[in-house]
This record gives C-alpha cells, sequence and structure tokens, in this order.
C-alpha cells in the first residue's frame, strides 16, 4: 500500500497532549477508510504537523482527517525511501 505524508499548518503553540489527541482521534476511525495512520511529529513554534500513514489514496487521509477535526489539502506521496 502506499505511504503518505500530510502536513497540517496553523497549529502553533501544540502541546505533546493536544499532538496525541489529535493522533488517536485519527486512530479510532483510520479503519473505515483503509488508513493507518504510522507516525505524527509537529514543530509547535512553526505551528506544522507532518503525519506519515499507509492508504490506499490521498483522498482516504483527508477524509479520515477532516472527520477528526484537523483537516489538510496538503497529502504527499512518499513513493522513494533509503
Amino acid at each position: 500500500m502506499p505511504q503518505f505524508m500530510d502536513v497540517h499548518r496553523g497549529m502553533t503553540g501544540l502541546s505533546p497532549e493536544q499532538l496525541d489527541e489529535a493522533h488517536r482521534a485519527d486512530l479510532a476511525i483510520q479503519a473505515e477508510e483503509d488508513v493507518n495512520f504510522k507516525q505524527a511529529w509537529a514543530d509547535p513554534a512553526e505551528g506544522i504537523v507532518f503525519c506519515l500513514s499507509e492508504a490506499p489514496s490521498a483522498d482516504a487521509i483527508k477524509k479520515i482527517h477532516e472527520r477528526a477535526g484537523h483537516p489538510t489539502e496538503e497529502v504527499y506521496e512518499v513513493s522513494l525511501q533509503v
């Protein structure tokens, strides 16, 4: 299954607990779109969050993030890895 990296902006000051809460919201419903959210990282000073996932499509990821309350339009397929 393809891997994707998505980006959320405007999350300045995000705490570790808030990041964990957002990630858990995704995990709770990810199976409904056959998505597997693997990891999330944040730069609270810049307000950017990155999520790594496996999914059938970028649209599946967008649907889960929107339903979980943190939509994004920035989803990139990660087809090369070293």
